[in-house]
C-alpha cells in the first residue's frame, strides 16, 4: 500500500472546483496547525504521531469507495473535502495543539498509565466540540455547502447525545462520512 503522504497527495489533487479555495485551507492545515504530526485520539484508533492525518486519509479513500457504489451522484470533491476537515478540531488551534504528549507521573507508570495514554487532552484550550473547531477552523478558508456543514457537525452520528436532533434527516453526504468514518476507525485501523 502506497505510503500515507502519497495516498494524501492523490487525494488533494481530486479537488477542482474550489482549488484556490481548498489550497489556502491545505496550507493553513499543513503549516498552522499540527494537522500532519497530530495524533487522531488521545487512545483510541491512531493514537500516534501522524494519525489524524492517516485517519483523515483512511476516512477519504473510504468515502469514495462506497459513493462510488452507492450515490454516485454526490459529488467527489465534496467527499475529499468533509474527510479531510471532519476532524480538524482535533489539532486544536495553531500553537495550542487539542494533543499533549502525556507526561504520566512513576505511580502512572508503575501501572503502565502511559502505555495506554501516550496523548492527554490539552486543557488549556476552550472547549469546542471536534466538529464546531473544524469547521471554526476551516470556513475562513472555504465555502461549504449546507451539506458539508452537515456532514462535518453530525457524522459522529449515534455516539453523540447532541446528535439526535439529525435523525432520519440526514444528508447522503453525511451517511457516507458518518460510515466511512466508522469502518476506517472500527476495522481499517484495527489492522494496523
Amino acid at each position: 500500500m502506497a505510503d500515507v503522504r502519497e495516498r494524501y497527495e492523490r487525494i488533494k489533487s481530486i479537488v477542482i472546483d474550489r482549488k484556490a479555495e481548498f489550497d489556502r485551507l491545505i496550507e493553513f492545515m499543513e503549516n498552522e496547525t499540527e494537522f500532519l504530526t497530530a495524533p487522531a485520539s488521545t487512545r483510541f484508533h491512531m493514537s500516534k504521531e501522524g494519525g489524524l492525518l492517516e485517519h483523515s486519509v483512511n476516512v477519504c479513500e473510504s468515502m469514495l469507495r462506497i459513493k462510488h457504489a452507492l450515490a454516485p451522484s454526490v459529488s467527489d470533491e465534496s467527499c475529499v473535502i468533509v474527510a479531510l476537515i471532519h476532524d480538524l478540531g482535533k489539532v486544536g488551534m495553531p500553537g495550542n495543539p487539542q494533543y499533549i504528549k502525556n507526561k504520566p507521573t512513576d505511580r502512572q507508570r508503575q501501572y503502565g498509565y502511559g502505555a495506554t495514554y501516550p496523548y492527554a487532552f490539552n486543557n488549556n484550550l476552550t472547549y469546542l466540540s471536534v466538529p464546531v473547531r473544524s469547521l471554526y477552523l476551516a470556513l475562513p478558508y472555504i465555502h461549504l455547502s449546507e451539506e458539508e456543514v452537515q456532514a462535518v457537525i453530525y457524522h459522529d452520528g449515534q455516539y453523540v447525545d447532541d446528535n439526535k436532533s439529525v435523525a432520519t434527516k440526514e444528508c447522503p453526504l453525511l451517511l457516507l462520512l458518518q460510515f466511512a468514518d466508522c469502518w476506517s476507525a472500527f476495522v481499517t485501523e484495527k489492522k494496523s
